[in-house]
Parts: C-alpha cells; sequence; structure tokens
C-alpha cells in the first residue's frame, strides 16, 4: 500500500426534506452575495428552482444558467465576470456534474485576472489564489463531483476536454434522491456507468494487498450494479436512488483510491471522444471500457479480473475462464442498461480523428507509464476501431 494524506471537508447533508431547513443557513454563513449557476430548464420544471429563490429572499441572488453537459471554458469566463462584478461571496450549483464542476473552477477564477483557461491548463495556478466557497445540490447521481476537488472543462474550439484541481472540496453538498426522480433513463444509465467506472480506474491497480481499498470498490460496484436497474425500471423507488446517490458520491471523494499506485486510462481516452464528439461521457465509458479490460487482460492481472469476476459479479471456476466471463458481464450490464455497445451507438462511424485523440490522450497522462497496463498511441487507436464492432463480444 502506497503512502497517502487524506482529508475531505465537505459537509455532507444527505436525505430529503433538508433543503427547506438547512440551505439558507449553508449559504448565508459565507455572505450575502451568490451566484446561482445551473444548467437547463430541469431545476424550474421540478419546483427546486423556486423553492430555492424563495428560501434566499433575503440574499443578493445573481445567476448563471444554461450550464452545458461537458461544460464549457466560455461558461466558466462568463461566471469568472459575475464574480467580479457582484463581489459574489458564495457559488450555489444546482445541478449534475457539469454545472458542480463549473462552479468549482469559477470559485477560482474570481481571484484570478488572465484567461480562465489558464485554471485547467495549470491547476497549479489555483493553488496560489482563494477561492469562493461552493455550496451545491445534486441532481443527477454520476460523477462524485459534490465532494471532491475534480472538474472537467471542455474547449470546443481547441477540441479538448480536461480534468483540473483545486484546493477544495465543496463545503456544503446537499444530497437528495428525491430530486434525481425525474432523471431520464438515458441519463440514469449512463449516470450508474460513469459511477461504475470511477470505481473499476481505482480498482484495477498494479499496488498489490491493497485489500481495503479492493474490498470498499467491491461493495460499492455490487450496489451499482443491482440497483441501476431498479432506478430505470422504478425512476421514483427511493432506496434505488438513494443507493446510486451514495454510490457516485463514495466512489470519487477519495476514499477508495487511497494508497493506489498507478493513473486512470479509460477516462483520458473518452474525454477524446467527448472532445472530438460532444458525446455523454458515460456512454462513451460505457463503450471503451470492455475493450480496455480485454486489453489489459494478461497473465500478470488475470488474478486481479478473477477476483473482480468472483467478488463482484459471484462467477465461479478457474481464473482464465472467470476473468473472461467478468469481462463478458460487465457488457452484458451495459446492454441491460439500455447503454450502446458500439461507437456507432453514439454516431461516431469513421476514425478520422482517432490518431490525434490517441496521441492526446497519451501524452496528457502519459499513459505508457501510468496506465494500469501501458498504452501507447497505437494501443488507444486500436481500443477506439474495436470499439466500432460488437467483435470479441457474445
Amino acid at each position: 500500500m502506497q503512502n497517502f494524506n487524506f482529508k475531505n471537508a465537505t459537509e455532507i447533508v444527505f436525505g430529503k426534506d433538508q433543503i427547506a431547513s438547512k440551505l439558507h443557513a449553508a449559504v448565508s454563513q459565507f455572505g450575502d452575495n451568490v451566484l446561482l449557476v445551473y444548467g437547463g430548464g430541469s431545476i424550474k420544471r421540478s419546483g427546486l428552482y423556486d423553492q430555492v429563490k424563495e428560501l434566499l429572499a433575503d440574499l443578493n441572488v445573481v445567476e448563471l444558467a444554461g450550464i452545458d453537459p461537458n461544460p464549457r471554458v466560455e461558461s466558466v469566463a462568463a461566471g469568472q465576470a459575475l464574480t467580479k462584478d457582484h463581489a459574489i461571496d458564495v457559488v450555489l450549483a444546482i445541478g449534475g456534474g457539469s454545472v458542480i464542476d463549473a462552479a468549482k473552477v469559477i470559485a477560482s477564477a474570481k481571484y484570478y485576472d488572465g484567461d480562465v483557461w489558464d485554471l485547467v491548463l495549470d491547476p497549479t495556478l489555483r493553488y496560489g489564489i482563494k477561492q469562493l466557497p461552493v455550496v451545491d445540490i445534486l441532481t443527477l447521481a454520476a460523477t462524485g463531483t459534490e465532494m471532491n476537488k475534480g472538474s472537467v472543462i471542455s474547449n470546443m474550439e481547441t477540441k479538448q476536454k480536461i480534468g483540473t484541481y483545486g484546493p477544495n472540496t465543496p463545503a456544503v453538498s446537499f444530497l437528495d434522491p428525491t430530486l434525481t426522480y425525474s432523471v431520464s433513463t438515458w441519463q440514469t444509465a449512463a449516470g450508474s456507468f460513469d459511477i461504475f467506472s470511477h470505481l473499476v480506474e481505482q480498482y484495477f491497480d498494479r499496488e498489490p494487498n491493497n485489500d481495503v481499498t479492493a474490498g470498499l470498490i467491491e461493495g460499492i460496484m455490487r450496489t451499482v450494479i443491482k440497483w441501476a436497474p431498479v432506478a430505470i425500471a422504478q425512476p421514483e423507488n427511493y432506496d434505488a436512488r438513494a443507493n446510486l446517490m451514495w454510490a457516485s458520491t463514495m466512489a470519487l471523494n477519495g476514499l477508495v483510491g487511497l494508497g493506489n499506485a498507478n493513473g486512470w486510462s479509460v477516462h483520458p481516452m473518452e474525454h477524446e471522444l467527448s472532445a472530438y464528439y460532444d458525446i455523454t461521457h458515460g456512454a462513451g465509458l460505457a463503450i471503451l471500457t470492455p475493450r480496455w479490460m480485454e486489453f489489459c487482460l494478461n497473465a500478470d492481472t488475470e488474478a486481479k479480473f478473477a477476483a473482480f469476476g468472483r467478488n463482484v459479479w459471484h462467477l465461479a471456476g478457474e481464473d482464465s475462464q472467470v476473468a473472461r466471463d467478468a469481462i463478458q458481464a460487465t457488457y452484458d450490464w451495459i446492454k441491460e442498461l439500455g447503454l450502446p455497445t458500439t461507437l456507432g451507438g453514439v454516431d461516431i462511424n469513421e476514425d478520422t480523428n482517432f490518431e490525434a485523440m490517441a496521441n492526446h490522450a497519451v501524452n496528457l497522462k502519459n499513459l505508457t507509464e501510468t496506465g494500469y497496463v501501458s498504452l501507447n498511441a497505437a494501443d488507444v487507436v486500436d481500443l477506439y476501431r474495436k470499439s466500432m464492432t460488437t467483435e470479441g463480444f457474445e
């Protein structure tokens, strides 16, 4: 097990009927001037927007609406201007991962006078400046951004989708599973696989005998596998939505990655798909993950894949067979969720950009050195191409 330091200062307010009694105090403790950040019209249709505005009626609330999925650097720049023009004290983000990701970078941008894209390209800049506190109300279980320091921001002009980190996690996160009842079947499925992918990236690690981490991940994986189909079939099943919401938070609040050795591989590859084709992140991950697993399975990794099969998918048999069957079980579950299993399912039917995408993914994260199994650009191109067919899967 590797050395680590761990601290997460986010206050979690979990469950239904807590926003009415606790939101005002959570926001106003930081000041009267609030930047309210949100996406489209869903929070207005649900009544959440009106509830929040009424609860904060005595505060000075400035709004930044229209945060896109795969949040754009232009939205962050707009937020930067508002924080400066209105002397904002606190950012309140209402939405899923995209909204909260943007809010966290906006919280840094108030204290930065340059181009906000600098803060994405060079996260160390954020550690040398002050940060606004962020309070969020989560409406989609997927990314775990509600309890971590990360954000992923897109620059469609340069075809870049890049993760950046700041010094702080959100100050307070409201997790009310009932707010996810109206999430569509598609977003529920994609969000569930996003959670699962975060776990996969941390589970398949070169550090031996990190049993606490592995056991935690296996338990959360089983939770997502169990409850995602229930949430799809019964959108207002509280237990399903609650388990997925907490699984999302636990999967990426830093806890289950402690003591690990290597970096992530599938996310950098998928970020290229989203940057070039603006697809749903969870869907891209679902397409790539089984192919990456196939690539990684070898004599050195077989035991880990066999443990994955036994402890997560409840498979039995010899290691070699269980390892292969575990990859097939993952693929079959993706199909069960109704997610696409090929790039054609997200309208990517040609390979024109694959080489540029592969080079950027490998170089950005040094996948040749840091991946669970070493990946060079040619390997990534091959994985993209294999993801255009169902070959190798039943």
